[in-house]
């Protein structure tokens, strides 16, 4: 799961598509990681814009939810790539009118893994990681919440 925001992006970008990084208002470190990786840069936005064909949401706020069906026209897809996410409020159902979907990284198949994993090599995907022994893994959740480090914090035995 670690690699997925940057290999989600990086897939995005090799592929031609444009990718915007919403993130929260003033988050100056985390808009500059979205642009190091290629993406540019929105504030999180609450007015419907129906501006893109998909969102994935990395961050485990399920607030964010409803925002994101906001965002995508007619006929597109939220993908809700985290592990955990907090509680989805409830929104009103015209949210999913249009025949947005609403799906998550649980959806994904073993074959879709294969096929991305065979992509990697011709994307130069270059990943940033902190390691932390595995005994540490509550300072690595804390120092992820905080914001401590870029990339993905790798467990180490």
């Amino acid at each position: 799961m670690a690699l997925r925001p940057i290999s989600s992006r990086k897939l995005a970008k090799w592929q031609g598509r444009s990718v915007f990084a919403f993130t929260r208002p003033g988050d100056l470190s985390t808009q500059a990681f979205a642009r190091s990786l290629g993406a540019s840069w929105r504030e999180v936005q609450t007015k419907a814009t129906g501006a893109t064909q998909r969102c994935i949401i990395f961050a485990t706020v399920g607030d964010l939810v409803p925002l994101a069906l906001k965002a995508v026209r007619k006929g597109g897809r939220v993908v809700c790539a985290g592990i955990h996410m907090s509680d989805i409020p409830s929104f009103p159902y015209q949210l999913l009118w249009e025949e947005r979907q609403l799906v998550s990284v649980a959806n994904l198949t073993r074959q879709d893994g294969i096929d991305f994993l065979q992509l990697v090599p011709q994307m130069n995907i270059v990943t940033k990681t902190t390691s932390y022994p595995l005994t540490q893994a509550n300072q690595a959740l804390a120092d992820l919440r905080a914001g401590r480090f870029e990339g993905a914090a790798v467990l180490v035995p």
